[in-house]
């Protein structure tokens, strides 16, 4: 059993094999996590009030309710990680994960390791690279974000994000005016290496484009600077 310690991190387990849950389930505790496993899509909402997870590790295939669903309907009330576990390897099921408020995907049949890595990465909170100097908070004409409390405002209206759309903001916004390539994105957010396939920064470039009012179509708060990388754009937030 894990102790109580306050550090010791929350994960809900959601998968309806069984066999595949316990084994995940042990794994994770003797990693030093506390696991809770949930069985069927329908129930989870419920199980999160009631346990509070840090993490939510969420099959796509459930009964009572698929994990595509489960996760679009936490989202307005969960800011924490969403790690979705899927057995199919298409980028519709990987982008229409991620455009729904998932954080990352694992493939089954799962490997321990990999998982561990995955769930170690969403749950690593540490600074940024050059954020300790920051006084934790950043305004760009109409738009606001406290690093502190991770509460962002746009025309002092609340723009709701999930923990890594968060972290991929304040890393751009953080480095107004300068173009930030893919592969730094990805260690400095995702937490692994850019393999030249995951679109999971682009997915979250696009959704923080939508909630930030930005136009998908010719954006211009938050540009792509084809073969380098974004740019946050500091003086088109008026």
């Amino acid at each position: 059993m894990p102790d109580s310690n306050s550090n010791v991190k929350k994960i809900l387990l959601v998968e309806d094999d069984r066999q595949l849950s316990d084994l995940v389930t042990d794994f994770l505790t003797n990693e030093g996590f506390h696991v809770k496993q949930e069985f069927r899509g329908d129930t989870v909402a419920k199980r999160v009030k009631l346990f509070s997870p840090d993490l939510i590790i969420l099959d796509v295939m459930l009964p009572g309710k698929d994990g595509f669903g489960v996760c679009r309907d936490l989202r307005p009330e969960f800011n924490g990680p969403v790690l979705m576990l899927t057995a199919k390897s298409t980028d519709f099921d990987q982008v229409l994960g991620l455009e729904i408020g998932a954080d990352d995907y694992v493939i089954k049949p799962v490997e321990p390791r990999v998982l561990l890595a995955r769930v170690n990465a969403l749950l690593r909170r540490g600074d940024l690279p050059n954020q300790s100097e920051e006084k934790g908070e950043i305004n760009c004409g109409s738009l606001y974000i406290n690093k502190a409390s991770r509460k962002v405002t746009l025309h002092d209206e609340n723009i709701d994000l999930t923990s890594q759309e968060f972290d991929l903001l304040w890393l751009l916004s953080s480095k107004a005016g300068e173009v930030q390539n893919r592969d730094y994105i990805y260690k400095a957010v995702i937490g692994r290496e850019y393999d030249g396939l995951d679109r999971s920064v682009d997915v979250r470039i696009s959704r923080l484009r939508k909630k930030l009012h930005d136009s998908t179509d010719t954006p211009f708060r938050i540009k792509t600077i084809w073969g380098q990388g974004y740019l946050f754009v500091p003086d088109a937030w008026s």
